[in-house]
């Protein structure tokens, strides 16, 4: 059963200890996570890929099959969060309950998330309820940054395997089948040096830039129109260029975020960039700076189907959706891992100054998280 006041104090303790990334420490937040999970009696172990950049892996046990061995079902959170910035109402590492919420950096991405988890297993534990299936609880680091010493290596070292897993990084109830892919780089643009007096005897890389960026931003890329995502996007992150107000500047670099939906390729998407950028400068680089492809299952899986059926057990309605941005769903693809995503914190409100989640949407989540391990059935082909 679970305790809605353990819940809310559990999800308090999680915001209070900072794990802000940059700069990057998830240590002291994984020793609490793997303390609560070893006085309920998992097998739990601590992993580092880089000092203090600790991820957390706890194994439940299932009862034990006379025929063949157990399949496995993974779930997964992230510790660490973004910089908390400043202007905020109330102290970011001191979570403080008001009006139905819970404030503080982390409430919403991804601690509110984590609680929830965590009071699932602590339930079915005590109430000694033993799964068709073995369990593994992974909490990461680094995933606002690229999950280079998270959930990345712990797959691509095979730290832990699994038939399928539920990523806990979503927000309001949703059941996301679908998600954009991610392709982040830089254009570099070169000019010509010129007195700021004489302009026309240089060639202004930031005027470039700027004709390109419009361009870009007006681009109509080749997709087909999906069920549950926006069109692609482009939104440019920064920019930088030239050395002093009276020079024609000669350089200029500004970095792109796209995403894009599962029927584009990468090679497409950076051969029409390249066309636009040849529009105005002869000389230019592309510096790809991320890609992470994008990610669909079916939505008849059954991962989906017994998402659904606790979804309508505790009263909520359910809704397919895809994401918009990136999680780690897609690292499970490459390690032919099935895998959806889910999560219980409010629209709007990751990231925010003043993040928060509402007291009711961590217990129904709780409900909902506990009542999907105690049920969940894999498919048959899967055991």
């Amino acid at each position: 059963m679970i305790n809605r006041d353990r819940l809310i104090n559990l999800t308090k303790q999680l915001i209070n200890i900072n794990s802000e990334n940059p700069p990057g420490s998830e240590k002291k937040i994984a020793g609490f996570v793997k303390k609560f999970l070893s006085n309920l009696g998992l097998k739990v172990e601590l992993l580092e890929f880089k000092k203090n950049r600790t991820n957390v892996i706890g194994r439940l046990a299932g009862r034990p099959a006379k025929d063949k061995p157990l399949p496995t079902l993974l779930l997964t959170v992230h510790l660490d969060t973004v910089p908390a910035g400043k202007g905020w109402k109330f102290p970011p590492f001191k979570a403080t309950v008001n009006k139905n919420k819970i404030y503080g950096r982390g409430a919403a991405d991804c601690k509110g998330n984590t609680a929830v988890l965590l009071a699932a297993i602590e339930s079915i534990v005590k109430d000694k309820i033993k799964l068709n299936y073995n369990l593994i609880f992974l909490a990461t680091s680094d995933e606002e940054v690229g999950s280079h010493y998270g959930i990345i290596p712990v797959l691509a070292k095979n730290k832990v395997k699994a038939s399928a897993a539920i990523i806990l990084d979503a927000h309001n109830f949703e059941v996301v089948t679908a998600q954009k892919g991610l392709l982040q780089f830089k254009i570099k643009i070169s000019g010509r040096k010129a007195h700021g007096a004489y302009p026309e005897k240089g060639i202004n890389a930031i005027e470039l830039a700027a004709f390109i960026i419009k361009d870009l931003k007006d681009f109509k890329f080749k997709y087909k129109k999906h069920a549950f995502l926006k069109p692609p996007t482009v939104n440019i992150g920064t920019i930088e260029g030239g050395d002093k107000v009276n020079i024609v500047a000669d350089w200029c670099v500004f970095s792109v975020d796209m995403r894009f939906l599962p029927d584009m390729k990468v090679k497409d998407i950076l051969f029409d960039v390249k066309r636009v950028i040849s529009k105005f400068a002869d000389k230019f680089k592309i510096e790809i700076l991320d890609i992470q492809p994008s990610y669909e299952i079916d939505k008849n899986n059954y991962l989906v189907k017994n998402l659904l059926l606790s979804l309508k057990n505790n009263k909520i309605i359910p809704k397919i959706a895809g994401s918009e941005g990136a999680t780690v769903v897609t690292f499970f693809e490459k390690k032919n891992i099935e895998a959806i995503a889910t999560g219980f914190s409010n629209p709007g409100t990751m990231h925010i100054t003043n993040e928060y989640i509402k007291i009711e949407n961590l217990y129904k989540g709780a409900l909902v998280l506990e009542d999907f391990l105690k049920n969940f059935k894999f498919d048959n082909e899967k055991r």
